[in-house]
């Protein structure tokens, strides 16, 4: 018998494609160029065979094989071939969403050398005689020092790139490559750990070299980052390696400078905003051992890790964590099972565990440790609730929370104040005939952004210019209704024109690095307003921050997501803990029409912990995850009965097995978007096995139904969003 590669394709089908070998020994985790259609494409030996089902004269011969050494070791290839299963994800692309996208290229591996930047002797003479502007002058500076690495420009120059790119253009500057230092550098001393913090590295440490699962449940500003530390200098002190996973790319600048500062040792950031080079350099000097400290977002839980010592999962409770398109994977999940197969332990870190975090621990599957206290802190901050019934607003904002921040400014402090929606305003009404802009496309309101003079889709993005008079009747009486930070921030700035406001939403940090700016122009003696969304509630340390006030609070409170509660009490939680993080006592105000409601009420006299085992207790009772299980089909097409046909159909293939709950088909809670209609099944089971049994030949059912031609469909194993 001939011997066959199998390999995985990057496309959405559920199997692999078998070719005759090429020059060279392929073996499995090497990469392979083969033809397919009337093209070509890159992908990954899961096998090398010695037979195949097909009549091996219809079999094309592999183009050429990239690697002559594997990229994916065979811990990888087994965890990957164990998620595309779990998550059903097509091979192909469960192997590719594994590598860089510069490695999923036919093209030679990219040396993975230390990347630096120096002045020529034009680039010398043009800083001496301040010829150039802007960026451009920013990084003569820097370079006229002496040459520095990528990693400390992005440190010292936040964008720094575009300016090097046109200084390189004009002979200014130079890029070379210096072999990866492995010689650690001194770093700075450790603060003296609390007895909580003492005992949770002592715990944890003691697990290294064997796997064990740990929760730690820390409150906001206990020390959890402290802990972090002291057990990654344990893992490189053993010659292994330490990755840690942060939720937001807006939390890596940050981590990277204090684990630079504290370990001295080169970190390797991997995230969606660096360059293709620089991730794929970072991901194979992570391959070869010489990076030590990982540092990355969902997809750097794929980072090959050869000398794994510790996986460390920050904000573990993050939904960001689970990817919502493609191949449907839950990076903490796979922390766990990546530490599993590695033999070592794995941390699972936050102020606010989610409730499947919890249940775990409650069932004996994780080890907690808990951090009670914040150390240096004087006590946790007060939080006081503000009746908004029947008081006067000025833009949504009640006189008590403007009273607030402004005894906060006059203290010199800063104040930040919380809402989870962007723009000006969410409706744009005629209080003429009652016209309200709405998207074509989703049946929804468009959000106004005064900014940009545009009426946006945050649902689809679909824009359109701000009218000049309502469409309808022609009247100017054009009105926007409700609040945004972009409406919060101009009334702020009118309110306290003497003082810096400064808006954090995706708005205002587009730009790589921008969000980091933000932060830098806060100056810890001073006093400042923040205005942002949700991206400011995770893990950032601004010691002069002694009042947060959270607006828009009663959206929370109203929703039919049954992780509503549990998401409302995280985000409180977490923004809450943004007050008082150092040596001055901080404030939390939660302005909301509904001061007597159970949960808030709950939260406020009894905290988190209790909050969440009261949640979990309603969920235990009607068997609502994680005391079951759930697979979400969603679909959508250009004609609703073409969606519900499929979904019809998809019902009917269902096998007869009484353990099986299904709900549906029913539309989806947005049941227009895009132009395109949307619906759901939803299945739900006890037992996670049984579920999981009928799962792959129902998706060949659904792959074969006449009604699947006309649709897009997936399907979503244990979905965190049902919208």
């Amino acid at each position: 018998m001939p011997t066959v590669l199998r390999v995985a394709l990057p496309v959405p089908l559920p199997n692999l494609f078998d070719y005759l070998p090429a020059a060279g020994r392929a073996v499995a985790g090497s990469r392979v160029e083969v033809p397919f259609g009337r093209g070509k494409l890159v992908g990954v030996v899961v096998e090398v065979a010695s037979g195949t089902t097909i009549d091996t004269q219809r079999l094309k011969p592999a183009i050429r094989l990239l690697d002559e050494m594997p990229l994916l070791d065979s811990e990888l290839m087994q965890t990957l071939a164990w998620a595309a299963d779990y998550w059903l994800g097509a091979p192909g692309e469960v192997y590719a969403s594994a590598l860089p996208l510069a490695l999923r290229e036919a093209r030679p591996l990219p040396s993975f050398g230390e990347e630096y930047w120096s002045l020529t002797l034009a680039g010398r003479s043009a800083h001496d005689a301040g010829s150039r502007r802007g960026g451009s002058k920013r990084l003569l500076a820097v370079l006229a020092g002496a040459a520095m690495s990528a990693p400390e420009l992005a440190e010292h120059l936040p964008g720094w790139r575009p300016a090097a790119r046109r200084l390189a253009t004009a002979g200014l500057v130079v890029r070379s490559e210096r072999a990866p230092s492995r010689r650690p550098q001194v770093g700075s001393t450790a603060p003296r750990l609390s007895e909580e913090q003492q005992h949770a590295v002592s715990t944890i440490g003691a697990s290294l070299g064997r796997y064990q699962p740990f929760l730690l449940d820390g409150v906001t500003g206990s020390g959890k980052t402290e802990v972090y530390l002291a057990l990654i200098e344990q893992t490189l002190a053993s010659g292994r390696q330490a990755l840690l996973l942060v939720p937001e790319i807006g939390l890596a600048p940050q981590t990277v400078r204090r684990l630079r500062e504290r370990l001295g040792v080169s970190v390797e950031v991997l995230h969606s905003s660096l360059s293709e080079g620089d991730r794929a350099r970072a991901w194979l000097r992570a391959r070869d051992g010489s990076a030590k400290v990982i540092l990355g977002t969902r997809s750097a839980v794929f980072t090959p890790l050869p000398h794994a010592g510790i996986v460390i999962v920050d904000e573990e409770h993050d939904s960001s964590y689970k990817q919502q398109e493609g191949f449907r994977y839950h990076a903490r999940d796979l922390a766990l099972v990546r530490a599993r197969a590695l033999g070592i332990p794995v941390v699972l870190g936050s102020g606010t565990p989610s409730l499947e975090s919890l249940a775990n621990a409650e069932a004996g599957r994780y080890h907690t440790v808990h951090l009670r206290a914040r150390p240096g802190a004087l006590r946790p901050p007060q939080v006081q609730i503000i009746d908004m019934r029947a008081q006067r607003l000025d833009h949504g904002l009640s006189p008590a929370l403007l009273g607030a921040v402004a005894e906060t400014l006059a203290r010199g402090e800063q104040a930040l104040v919380f809402r989870n929606r962007r723009g000006y305003a969410p409706v744009l009404l005629c209080h003429g005939c009652g016209w309200h802009a709405e998207c074509p496309r989703c049946e929804r309101p468009l959000t106004l952004h005064a900014g940009r003079r545009q009426l946006i889709c945050h649902h689809c993005d679909h824009r359109q210019r701000l009218p000049t008079s309502c469409p309808s009747c022609a009247a100017g009486s054009l009105k926007p209704q409700g609040h945004g930070t972009e409406r919060l921030e101009e009334a702020l700035i009118a309110q306290f024109p003497e003082v810096p406001v400064l808006r954090v939403d995706r708005e205002t940090t587009r730009r790589r690095d921008a969000f980091e700016q933000l932060l830098e122009r806060l100056q810890d003696d001073q006093p400042a307003i923040l205005v942002g969304t949700q991206m400011l509630a995770k893990g950032h340390d601004l010691p002069n921050l002694t009042l947060v006030a959270i607006v828009g609070v009663d959206e929370g409170l109203h929703s039919i997501d049954f992780r509503a509660g549990e998401r409302l009490a995280q985000l409180v939680v977490q923004v809450a803990g943004r007050a008082g993080r150092a040596r001055r006592p901080g404030r939390v105000l939660l302005q909301t029409h509904q001061p007597d409601h159970p949960l808030l009420r709950g939260l406020l006299a009894q905290g988190y912990a209790t909050t969440a085992h009261e949640l979990l207790a309603e969920r235990r009772q009607v068997q609502l995850p994680p005391f079951s299980h759930q697979v979400l089909l969603r679909v959508d097409a250009a004609q609703r009965p073409l969606a519900d046909a499929f979904l019809a159909a998809a019902k009917a293939a269902l096998p007869d097995q009484p353990s099986l709950q299904v709900a549906g088909p029913m539309p989806a809670p947005m049941p227009l978007r895009g132009g395109r209609h949307r619906g759901q099944l939803l299945l739900e089971a006890g037992s996670r096995t049984h579920l999981h049994g009928m799962l792959r030949p129902w998706e060949r059912a659904l792959r074969a139904l006449k009604e699947a031609r006309r649709v897009r469909w997936s399907l979503d194993v244990d979905p965190v969003d049902l919208y």
